[in-house]
């Protein structure tokens, strides 16, 4: 998925379909600057890493964002830096409640 993450026009399109979701080939394409062939193969690299879903509706393939690997990582990786600085910040309360509890001769 990381390697699927690092190209800018994949970004793009995420982004893309964020802001509007179930576009097709031609929507897609039209939003970069690169080919319809190349778009195509960075969609084929989304959908191999999870990160899009293609549903039909007759001939038309529509592409959809599929927020899930993208929050799991959120919620692995970002989740445990927040979860300490938390943390730090509920220390750093409490010792400064107590400082003017001690303070106050409370």
């Amino acid at each position: 998925m990381f390697k699927a993450l690092a190209d800018s026009n994949r970004r793009d399109l995420l982004d893309s379909l964020f802001d509007k979701n179930g576009q097709t080939l031609a929507d897609l394409t039209q939003r970069l600057n690169i080919s319809r062939q190349a778009t195509s193969k960075h969609l084929n690299i989304l959908e191999d890493a999870n990160l899009i879903s293609i549903h039909w509706q007759g001939r038309e393939k529509f592409h959809y964002l599929n927020p899930v690997p993208i929050a799991e990582i959120v919620h692995r990786w970002v989740g445990r830096f927040e979860d300490a600085r938390l943390a730090m910040l509920v220390d750093l309360k409490n010792e400064s409640e107590f400082k003017t509890e001690t303070k106050n001769g409370l």
